[in-house]
């Protein structure tokens, strides 16, 4: 990152501490608050990776791709814009933010099983906090944690038989709702342009994708090109390098591959590999390449 001058260091409101954050992502099934629900191309087992690419400090934090969010619960900012094309994703942030005892009251009593799964996902309800209880209970034992819906926008992802029984940690969700409470925690849905016009010289955004690229070899494009097209790609690599030219510390996530490293010329990267997580049959998962630009 290019050198800050030393007022503005002053400035910033918020100092990364990095021998912290390692600590937290080190411990991803344990530390407190993270993310309550799973979300395909979370970055959750390798957020540690992208810690070591954010800035020592910044003033406001910028996530419009926020998923699971573990990269935000992880850092957990006092002044955050973070959002999400997905309404009912967004939704359920809300209502875990504003109605909370509510949330909890719908999701104790239930348990994984394919009758109630069925029931609840062709269930509908007018209560905002219902609908979140639902939301997470379906996150929790659908197939995978994939989010997709049909043609009249119905959640139609099968019941994914879950081994574990819990369906939420209410200590963490409750830390979690701590964190989004925070008066200066912006939550919106919609588009990622709107958003992050408003980022200035100070802050940091960090922009995960679905990934797609300009080919169809990297694994994720016939699952995400619906949700996110090559031409949001391009859209979202030029909002990247304005950003950057404003002095905005810009840190992304994206699959490796030639298209997207020519999307991202004059960005320093690092490559990493994981497994991926789309295929049905855990044996038949293979090596996903992905890369952080910064």
């Amino acid at each position: 990152m290019p050198s800050r001058p030393v007022e503005l260091r002053k400035k910033l409101l918020h100092v990364i501490d990095r021998n912290l954050l390692r600590a937290r992502a080190a411990a991803p099934h344990s530390a407190v608050p993270r993310p309550f629900l799973r979300w395909v191309g979370s970055k959750r087992s390798i957020v540690g990776r992208v810690v070591e690419h954010l800035p020592d400090g910044y003033n406001r934090y910028f996530e419009p791709f926020l998923g699971a969010g573990a990269l935000f619960f992880l850092l957990r900012p006092s002044e955050a814009y973070i959002g999400d094309k997905c309404q009912p994703l967004i939704e359920t942030y809300s209502g875990v933010r504003d109605s909370l005892e509510s949330v909890i009251r719908y999701l104790r009593p239930l348990v994984p099983h394919e009758k109630i799964f069925y029931s609840i996902r062709s269930s509908s309800t007018r209560s905002i906090s219902r609908r979140s209880a639902h939301f997470i209970y379906l996150n929790k034992t659908c197939w995978n944690g994939l989010y997709r819906v049909n043609s009249k926008g119905e959640f139609n992802v099968p019941y994914g038989r879950p081994k574990s029984g819990t369906i939420c940690d209410f200590t963490n969700l409750r830390k979690c709702a701590e964190v989004l409470r925070q008066p200066r925690i912006r939550l919106t849905a919609g588009d990622f342009g709107a958003r992050l016009a408003e980022a200035e010289r100070g802050d940091v955004v960090y922009l995960d994708p679905p990934y797609v690229s300009g080919h169809s070899n990297n694994g994720f494009r016939d699952y995400n090109e619906i949700l996110f097209r090559w031409e949001d790609q391009q859209r979202l690599a030029e909002i990247a390098h304005e950003l950057r030219r404003r002095g905005v510390s810009v840190v992304i996530s994206n699959a490796y591959h030639d298209s997207i490293l020519r999307l991202y010329r004059g960005f320093k990267w690092s490559k990493l590999e994981r497994k991926s997580t789309l295929a049905s049959d855990v044996s038949k998962r293979g090596v996903a390449q992905e890369v952080i630009f910064y």
